[in-house]
């Protein structure tokens, strides 16, 4: 934890409760825990500091136990035994934030190595302003639906947080509106990324892995931006690009889609069988 632009309230919690050192971390049992269908190994806890002025600064600690041996005995083979979702939303942050791509901000990780791959590893974020658009987007489209100025910035603003992640490589790889934070503070729109442990830098099939991010965003956003907006936003992400190359990706977006809904689709299918 070298970062000296860190709040001393930020600093002197993280010492004080060891959350510098991987066994710290995992023996720490103060926050809130946040549990939700999914987590698996994971466990995602909230840590709320003040400091003198009462000002909260938020933070999330999210920890991760041992994958299984398959997982990292598949690490192993492929030669990514340094590799762990605590590292790689470190980095991912680290970089996008160097970039001024908006994300939540890194403060700390550590991993513990084994033979065969990294088994325990943890990280430490902030918190990002607003709420997400999967809770708020539907509410901000409807307050705004008689401002096309208001929904073309968001728009506008959606087009250059995507573009520029992609532009320097990175995909989120669940880039879906759960994952984009909105920040309306009175009127000044700011679009934030959170939830980067998956995000990676393809050495291959960049278009293939580019065509599912987008495709995830569209499919997860209110119905009525995507029949409103998303021409401008696809249009504004190839930045200028001309008709043919718009149709490819907006028919290779789709054909995704609809292979997310017969997944999501047959998921649910199997899930009012089993409740049966």
């Amino acid at each position: 934890m070298n970062d000296p632009t860190l709040h001393p309230v930020v600093v002197k919690f993280i010492e004080e409760n060891d959350l510098e050192t991987l066994e710290g971390a995992f023996a720490f049992t103060g926050g809130e825990d946040l549990v939700k269908p999914g987590l698996g190994r994971r466990r995602r806890t909230r840590l709320r500091v003040h400091d003198s002025e009462n000002r909260c600064w938020e933070m999330y600690l999210k920890r991760y136990d041992s994958p299984s041996l398959p997982k990292r005995l598949c690490r192993f083979l492929t030669g990514r035994r340094t590799d762990c979702p605590a590292r790689r939303e470190f980095e991912a942050a680290r970089r996008l934030r160097e970039a001024y791509v908006p994300a939540l901000r890194p403060i700390v990780w550590g991993a513990e190595q084994g033979r065969l791959g990294v088994k325990r590893s943890y990280v430490i974020v902030s918190a990002v302003p607003g709420d997400a658009l999967e809770r708020i987007g539907e509410e901000f489209l409807q307050r705004h639906l008689k401002h096309p100025e208001v929904m073309e910035a968001f728009t506008d603003e959606l087009i250059q947080l995507v573009h520029r992640m992609h532009e320097i490589g990175y995909v989120h790889r669940d880039l879906y509106a759960s994952h984009v934070f909105l920040h309306d503070c009175e009127g000044n729109l700011r679009l934030y990324l959170i939830d980067l442990a998956r995000a990676f830098r393809p050495r291959r099939r960049v278009f293939r892995w580019r065509v599912k991010d987008l495709a995830q965003l569209k499919y997860s956003m209110p119905w009525m931006w995507v029949k409103l907006y998303w021409s401008r936003f696809l249009h504004g992400y190839l930045a200028g690009d001309d008709e043919m190359e718009f149709s490819r990706w907006d028919a290779a977006i789709d054909a995704k889609i609809r292979r997310m809904a017969r997944h999501d689709q047959h998921r649910d299918e199997k899930q009012r069988q089993a409740d049966r």
